[in-house]
């Protein structure tokens, strides 16, 4: 990939995560607060139901072309080296590396976006409290926990994502458009986020505990166990629907907006020359 091909995958990437995070905050909003310890209610309900949207507009279009430019990267390099019958495992791996890679970024965007969303604070309270009591360490609570849930999600998502396009591509006889490249964003989606819900939870719990607590320390094992002490099986799936839903719509939007806009970027920046 040379510096322009990385340059239009990066902003197509900041594209399609800004898109996706804007419009689809609300329900995510919801889902926070269902898998929060204190409950919907009490964590907020309905009210301020954009309380952490300036945290994430911040941190989305870095975050989705960081994550985007490491994936493409990884394809291509891999490609030299893998047959083509082990694309599904090279499409695993450059998601797992643009995962990790993005976490670096995303963690802190989703520590700030969680915590306002279920005390109602702004994101710059929440930020100034977190540097204030638990320094910039407290902005990575939750990194592994992160990564733990996004690979997984990756690992189901990416490799479903590009085996539906390259499989309608060969009915059709043509590449798929970015509207169908949006469909099949959708239900593979929807498919990773139902099975990874758990990982979601534990996920939510340790970057919401208290300083100094059990679940604080991060450990998704730990949060795991706690949760399923708590409520079960039920509290494991907390917000699965809503979770679901925001994927399969954020999958349509997200994969979708990328492929239109590095199609859109590339024409502009890098055909004429």
């Amino acid at each position: 990939m040379d510096l322009m091909e990385a340059w239009v995958t990066g902003l197509a990437g900041g594209c399609a995560g800004l898109s996706v995070d804007v419009a689809l905050f609300p329900l995510d909003t919801v889902k926070t607060r269902l898998q929060s310890e204190v409950g919907f209610v009490q964590a907020g309900g309905f009210r301020g139901i954009y309380s952490g949207l300036t945290s994430v507009i911040t941190g989305s279009i870095p975050t989705a072309g960081l994550f985007f430019c490491t994936y493409e990267g990884v394809k291509i390099f891999g490609r030299r080296y893998l047959r083509e019958d082990l694309e599904p495992v090279l499409h695993m791996t450059a998601a797992s590396a643009g995962e990790i890679t993005a976490c670096l970024i995303r963690v802190p965007v989703e520590v700030v976006k969680q915590r306002a969303q279920a005390t109602r604070f702004s994101s710059s309270a929440v930020l100034r409290e977190t540097l204030r009591t638990e320094g910039v360490r407290g902005l990575y609570r939750g990194y592994v926990s992160t990564v733990l849930r996004e690979i997984p999600f990756s690992f189901i998502q990416f490799p479903l994502w590009e085996y539906f396009k390259k499989t309608w591509s060969s009915i059709q006889g043509s590449p798929v458009d970015p509207w169908q490249s949006s469909i099949c964003g959708a239900t593979s989606g929807c498919i990773a986020a139902g099975i990874t819900t758990p990982l979601d939870v534990a996920k939510t719990r340790i970057m919401l505990a208290e300083t100094g607590s059990a679940l604080s320390t991060g450990s998704i094992t730990f949060a795991l166990r706690a949760v399923y002490r708590e409520s079960g099986t039920k509290g494991l799936f907390a917000g699965v629907v809503p979770r679901m839903l925001w994927i399969t719509l954020g999958g349509a939007i997200f994969l979708g907006v990328y492929d239109k806009a590095k199609l859109v970027l590339s024409s502009i920046l890098i055909e004429p020359g």
